[in-house]
């Protein structure tokens, strides 16, 4: 499905790679954990999928390949084409992703709108579809609302309906639960659940959250620094884990009696 094959991340004003030579594969249909702290490449590697690094900032190489087709060296129209319709992303802060001055039912066709010669009523039948998709009550009604006029989690459900609109391939979700309660976080992972089950929708997600990888990922890769250093069923590597930065982590996960610093 896609295929990560020694990608290196160099950003010219940094001395370290950010992305210091991974591969990795995403299978059909398979739900991917991507773990790891703050700056170990995670966003970094998930922006090189989706084409959203600046070039003339840093330095790529390596290949990136999504059903044989290599992103990384693709030309900007074929880019495009490639990512408005067969990758689809979901960031952590719906507010800061979504234009305040336009209503939820533009925004979630906007890709349909620059990708495909769908007539607008066309377009609208897809939004409204994508909103039921996510269980927004009343797509009708969420179609003509203002980002602010929904709660946080609905608003990160109207960002995972713009990113299946177009019924993408691969799903790209980075922190996409962070931001949210712990119930609402709840109710968002069981939504990726059925979409992942229903429409066969490949995703990578993103997290520095070890539980909430083990609720969703049927396998996980760990990062470090740039590089990725343990790769595994999710489980196993939660039972038996075999790197010592992954060790790290698990023990570090709070429990009844290991509560999280503050």
């Amino acid at each position: 499905m896609l295929e990560i094959r020694d990608l290196h991340v160099k950003f010219h004003t940094r001395e370290r790679e950010a992305v210091a030579g991974i591969s990795l594969t995403i299978r059909d249909g398979e739900i991917l954990g991507l773990v790891g702290e703050s700056g170990s490449g995670k966003t970094v590697t998930a922006m090189s999928i989706a084409g959203l690094l600046p070039r003339k900032q840093c330095r790529l190489s390596g290949e990136i390949l999504l059903g044989g087709k290599d992103l990384l060296h693709a030309d900007r129209s074929e880019l495009r084409k490639i990512h408005g319709n067969e990758i689809g992303v979901v960031f952590q802060e719906p507010m800061s992703s979504m234009d305040p001055l336009m209503k939820v039912g533009l925004q979630v066709g906007e890709t349909l709108r620059i990708h495909t010669d769908n007539s607008p009523e066309e377009r609208k039948k897809l939004v409204l579809a994508a909103l039921d998709d996510v269980e927004l009550p009343d797509p009708e009604a969420i179609y003509n609302k203002y980002p602010h006029e929904l709660s946080g989690g609905m608003q990160q459900r109207a960002m995972i309906a713009a990113a299946i609109a177009s019924r993408p391939k691969l799903l790209l979700l980075d922190e996409p639960t962070t931001a949210l309660d712990v119930t609402v976080q709840a109710q968002i992972l069981e939504l990726l659940k059925k979409l992942n089950r229903t429409h066969g929708i490949s995703m990578m997600f993103i997290s520095h959250n070890l539980n909430v990888v083990r609720k969703l990922c049927k396998r996980v890769a760990i990062m470090q620094r740039g590089e990725l250093v343990e790769t595994g069923d999710t489980e196993k590597i939660f039972t038996d884990p075999q790197h010592p930065y992954t060790q790290r982590l698990i023990s570090a996960i709070p429990t009844r009696t290991r509560k999280e610093p503050v």
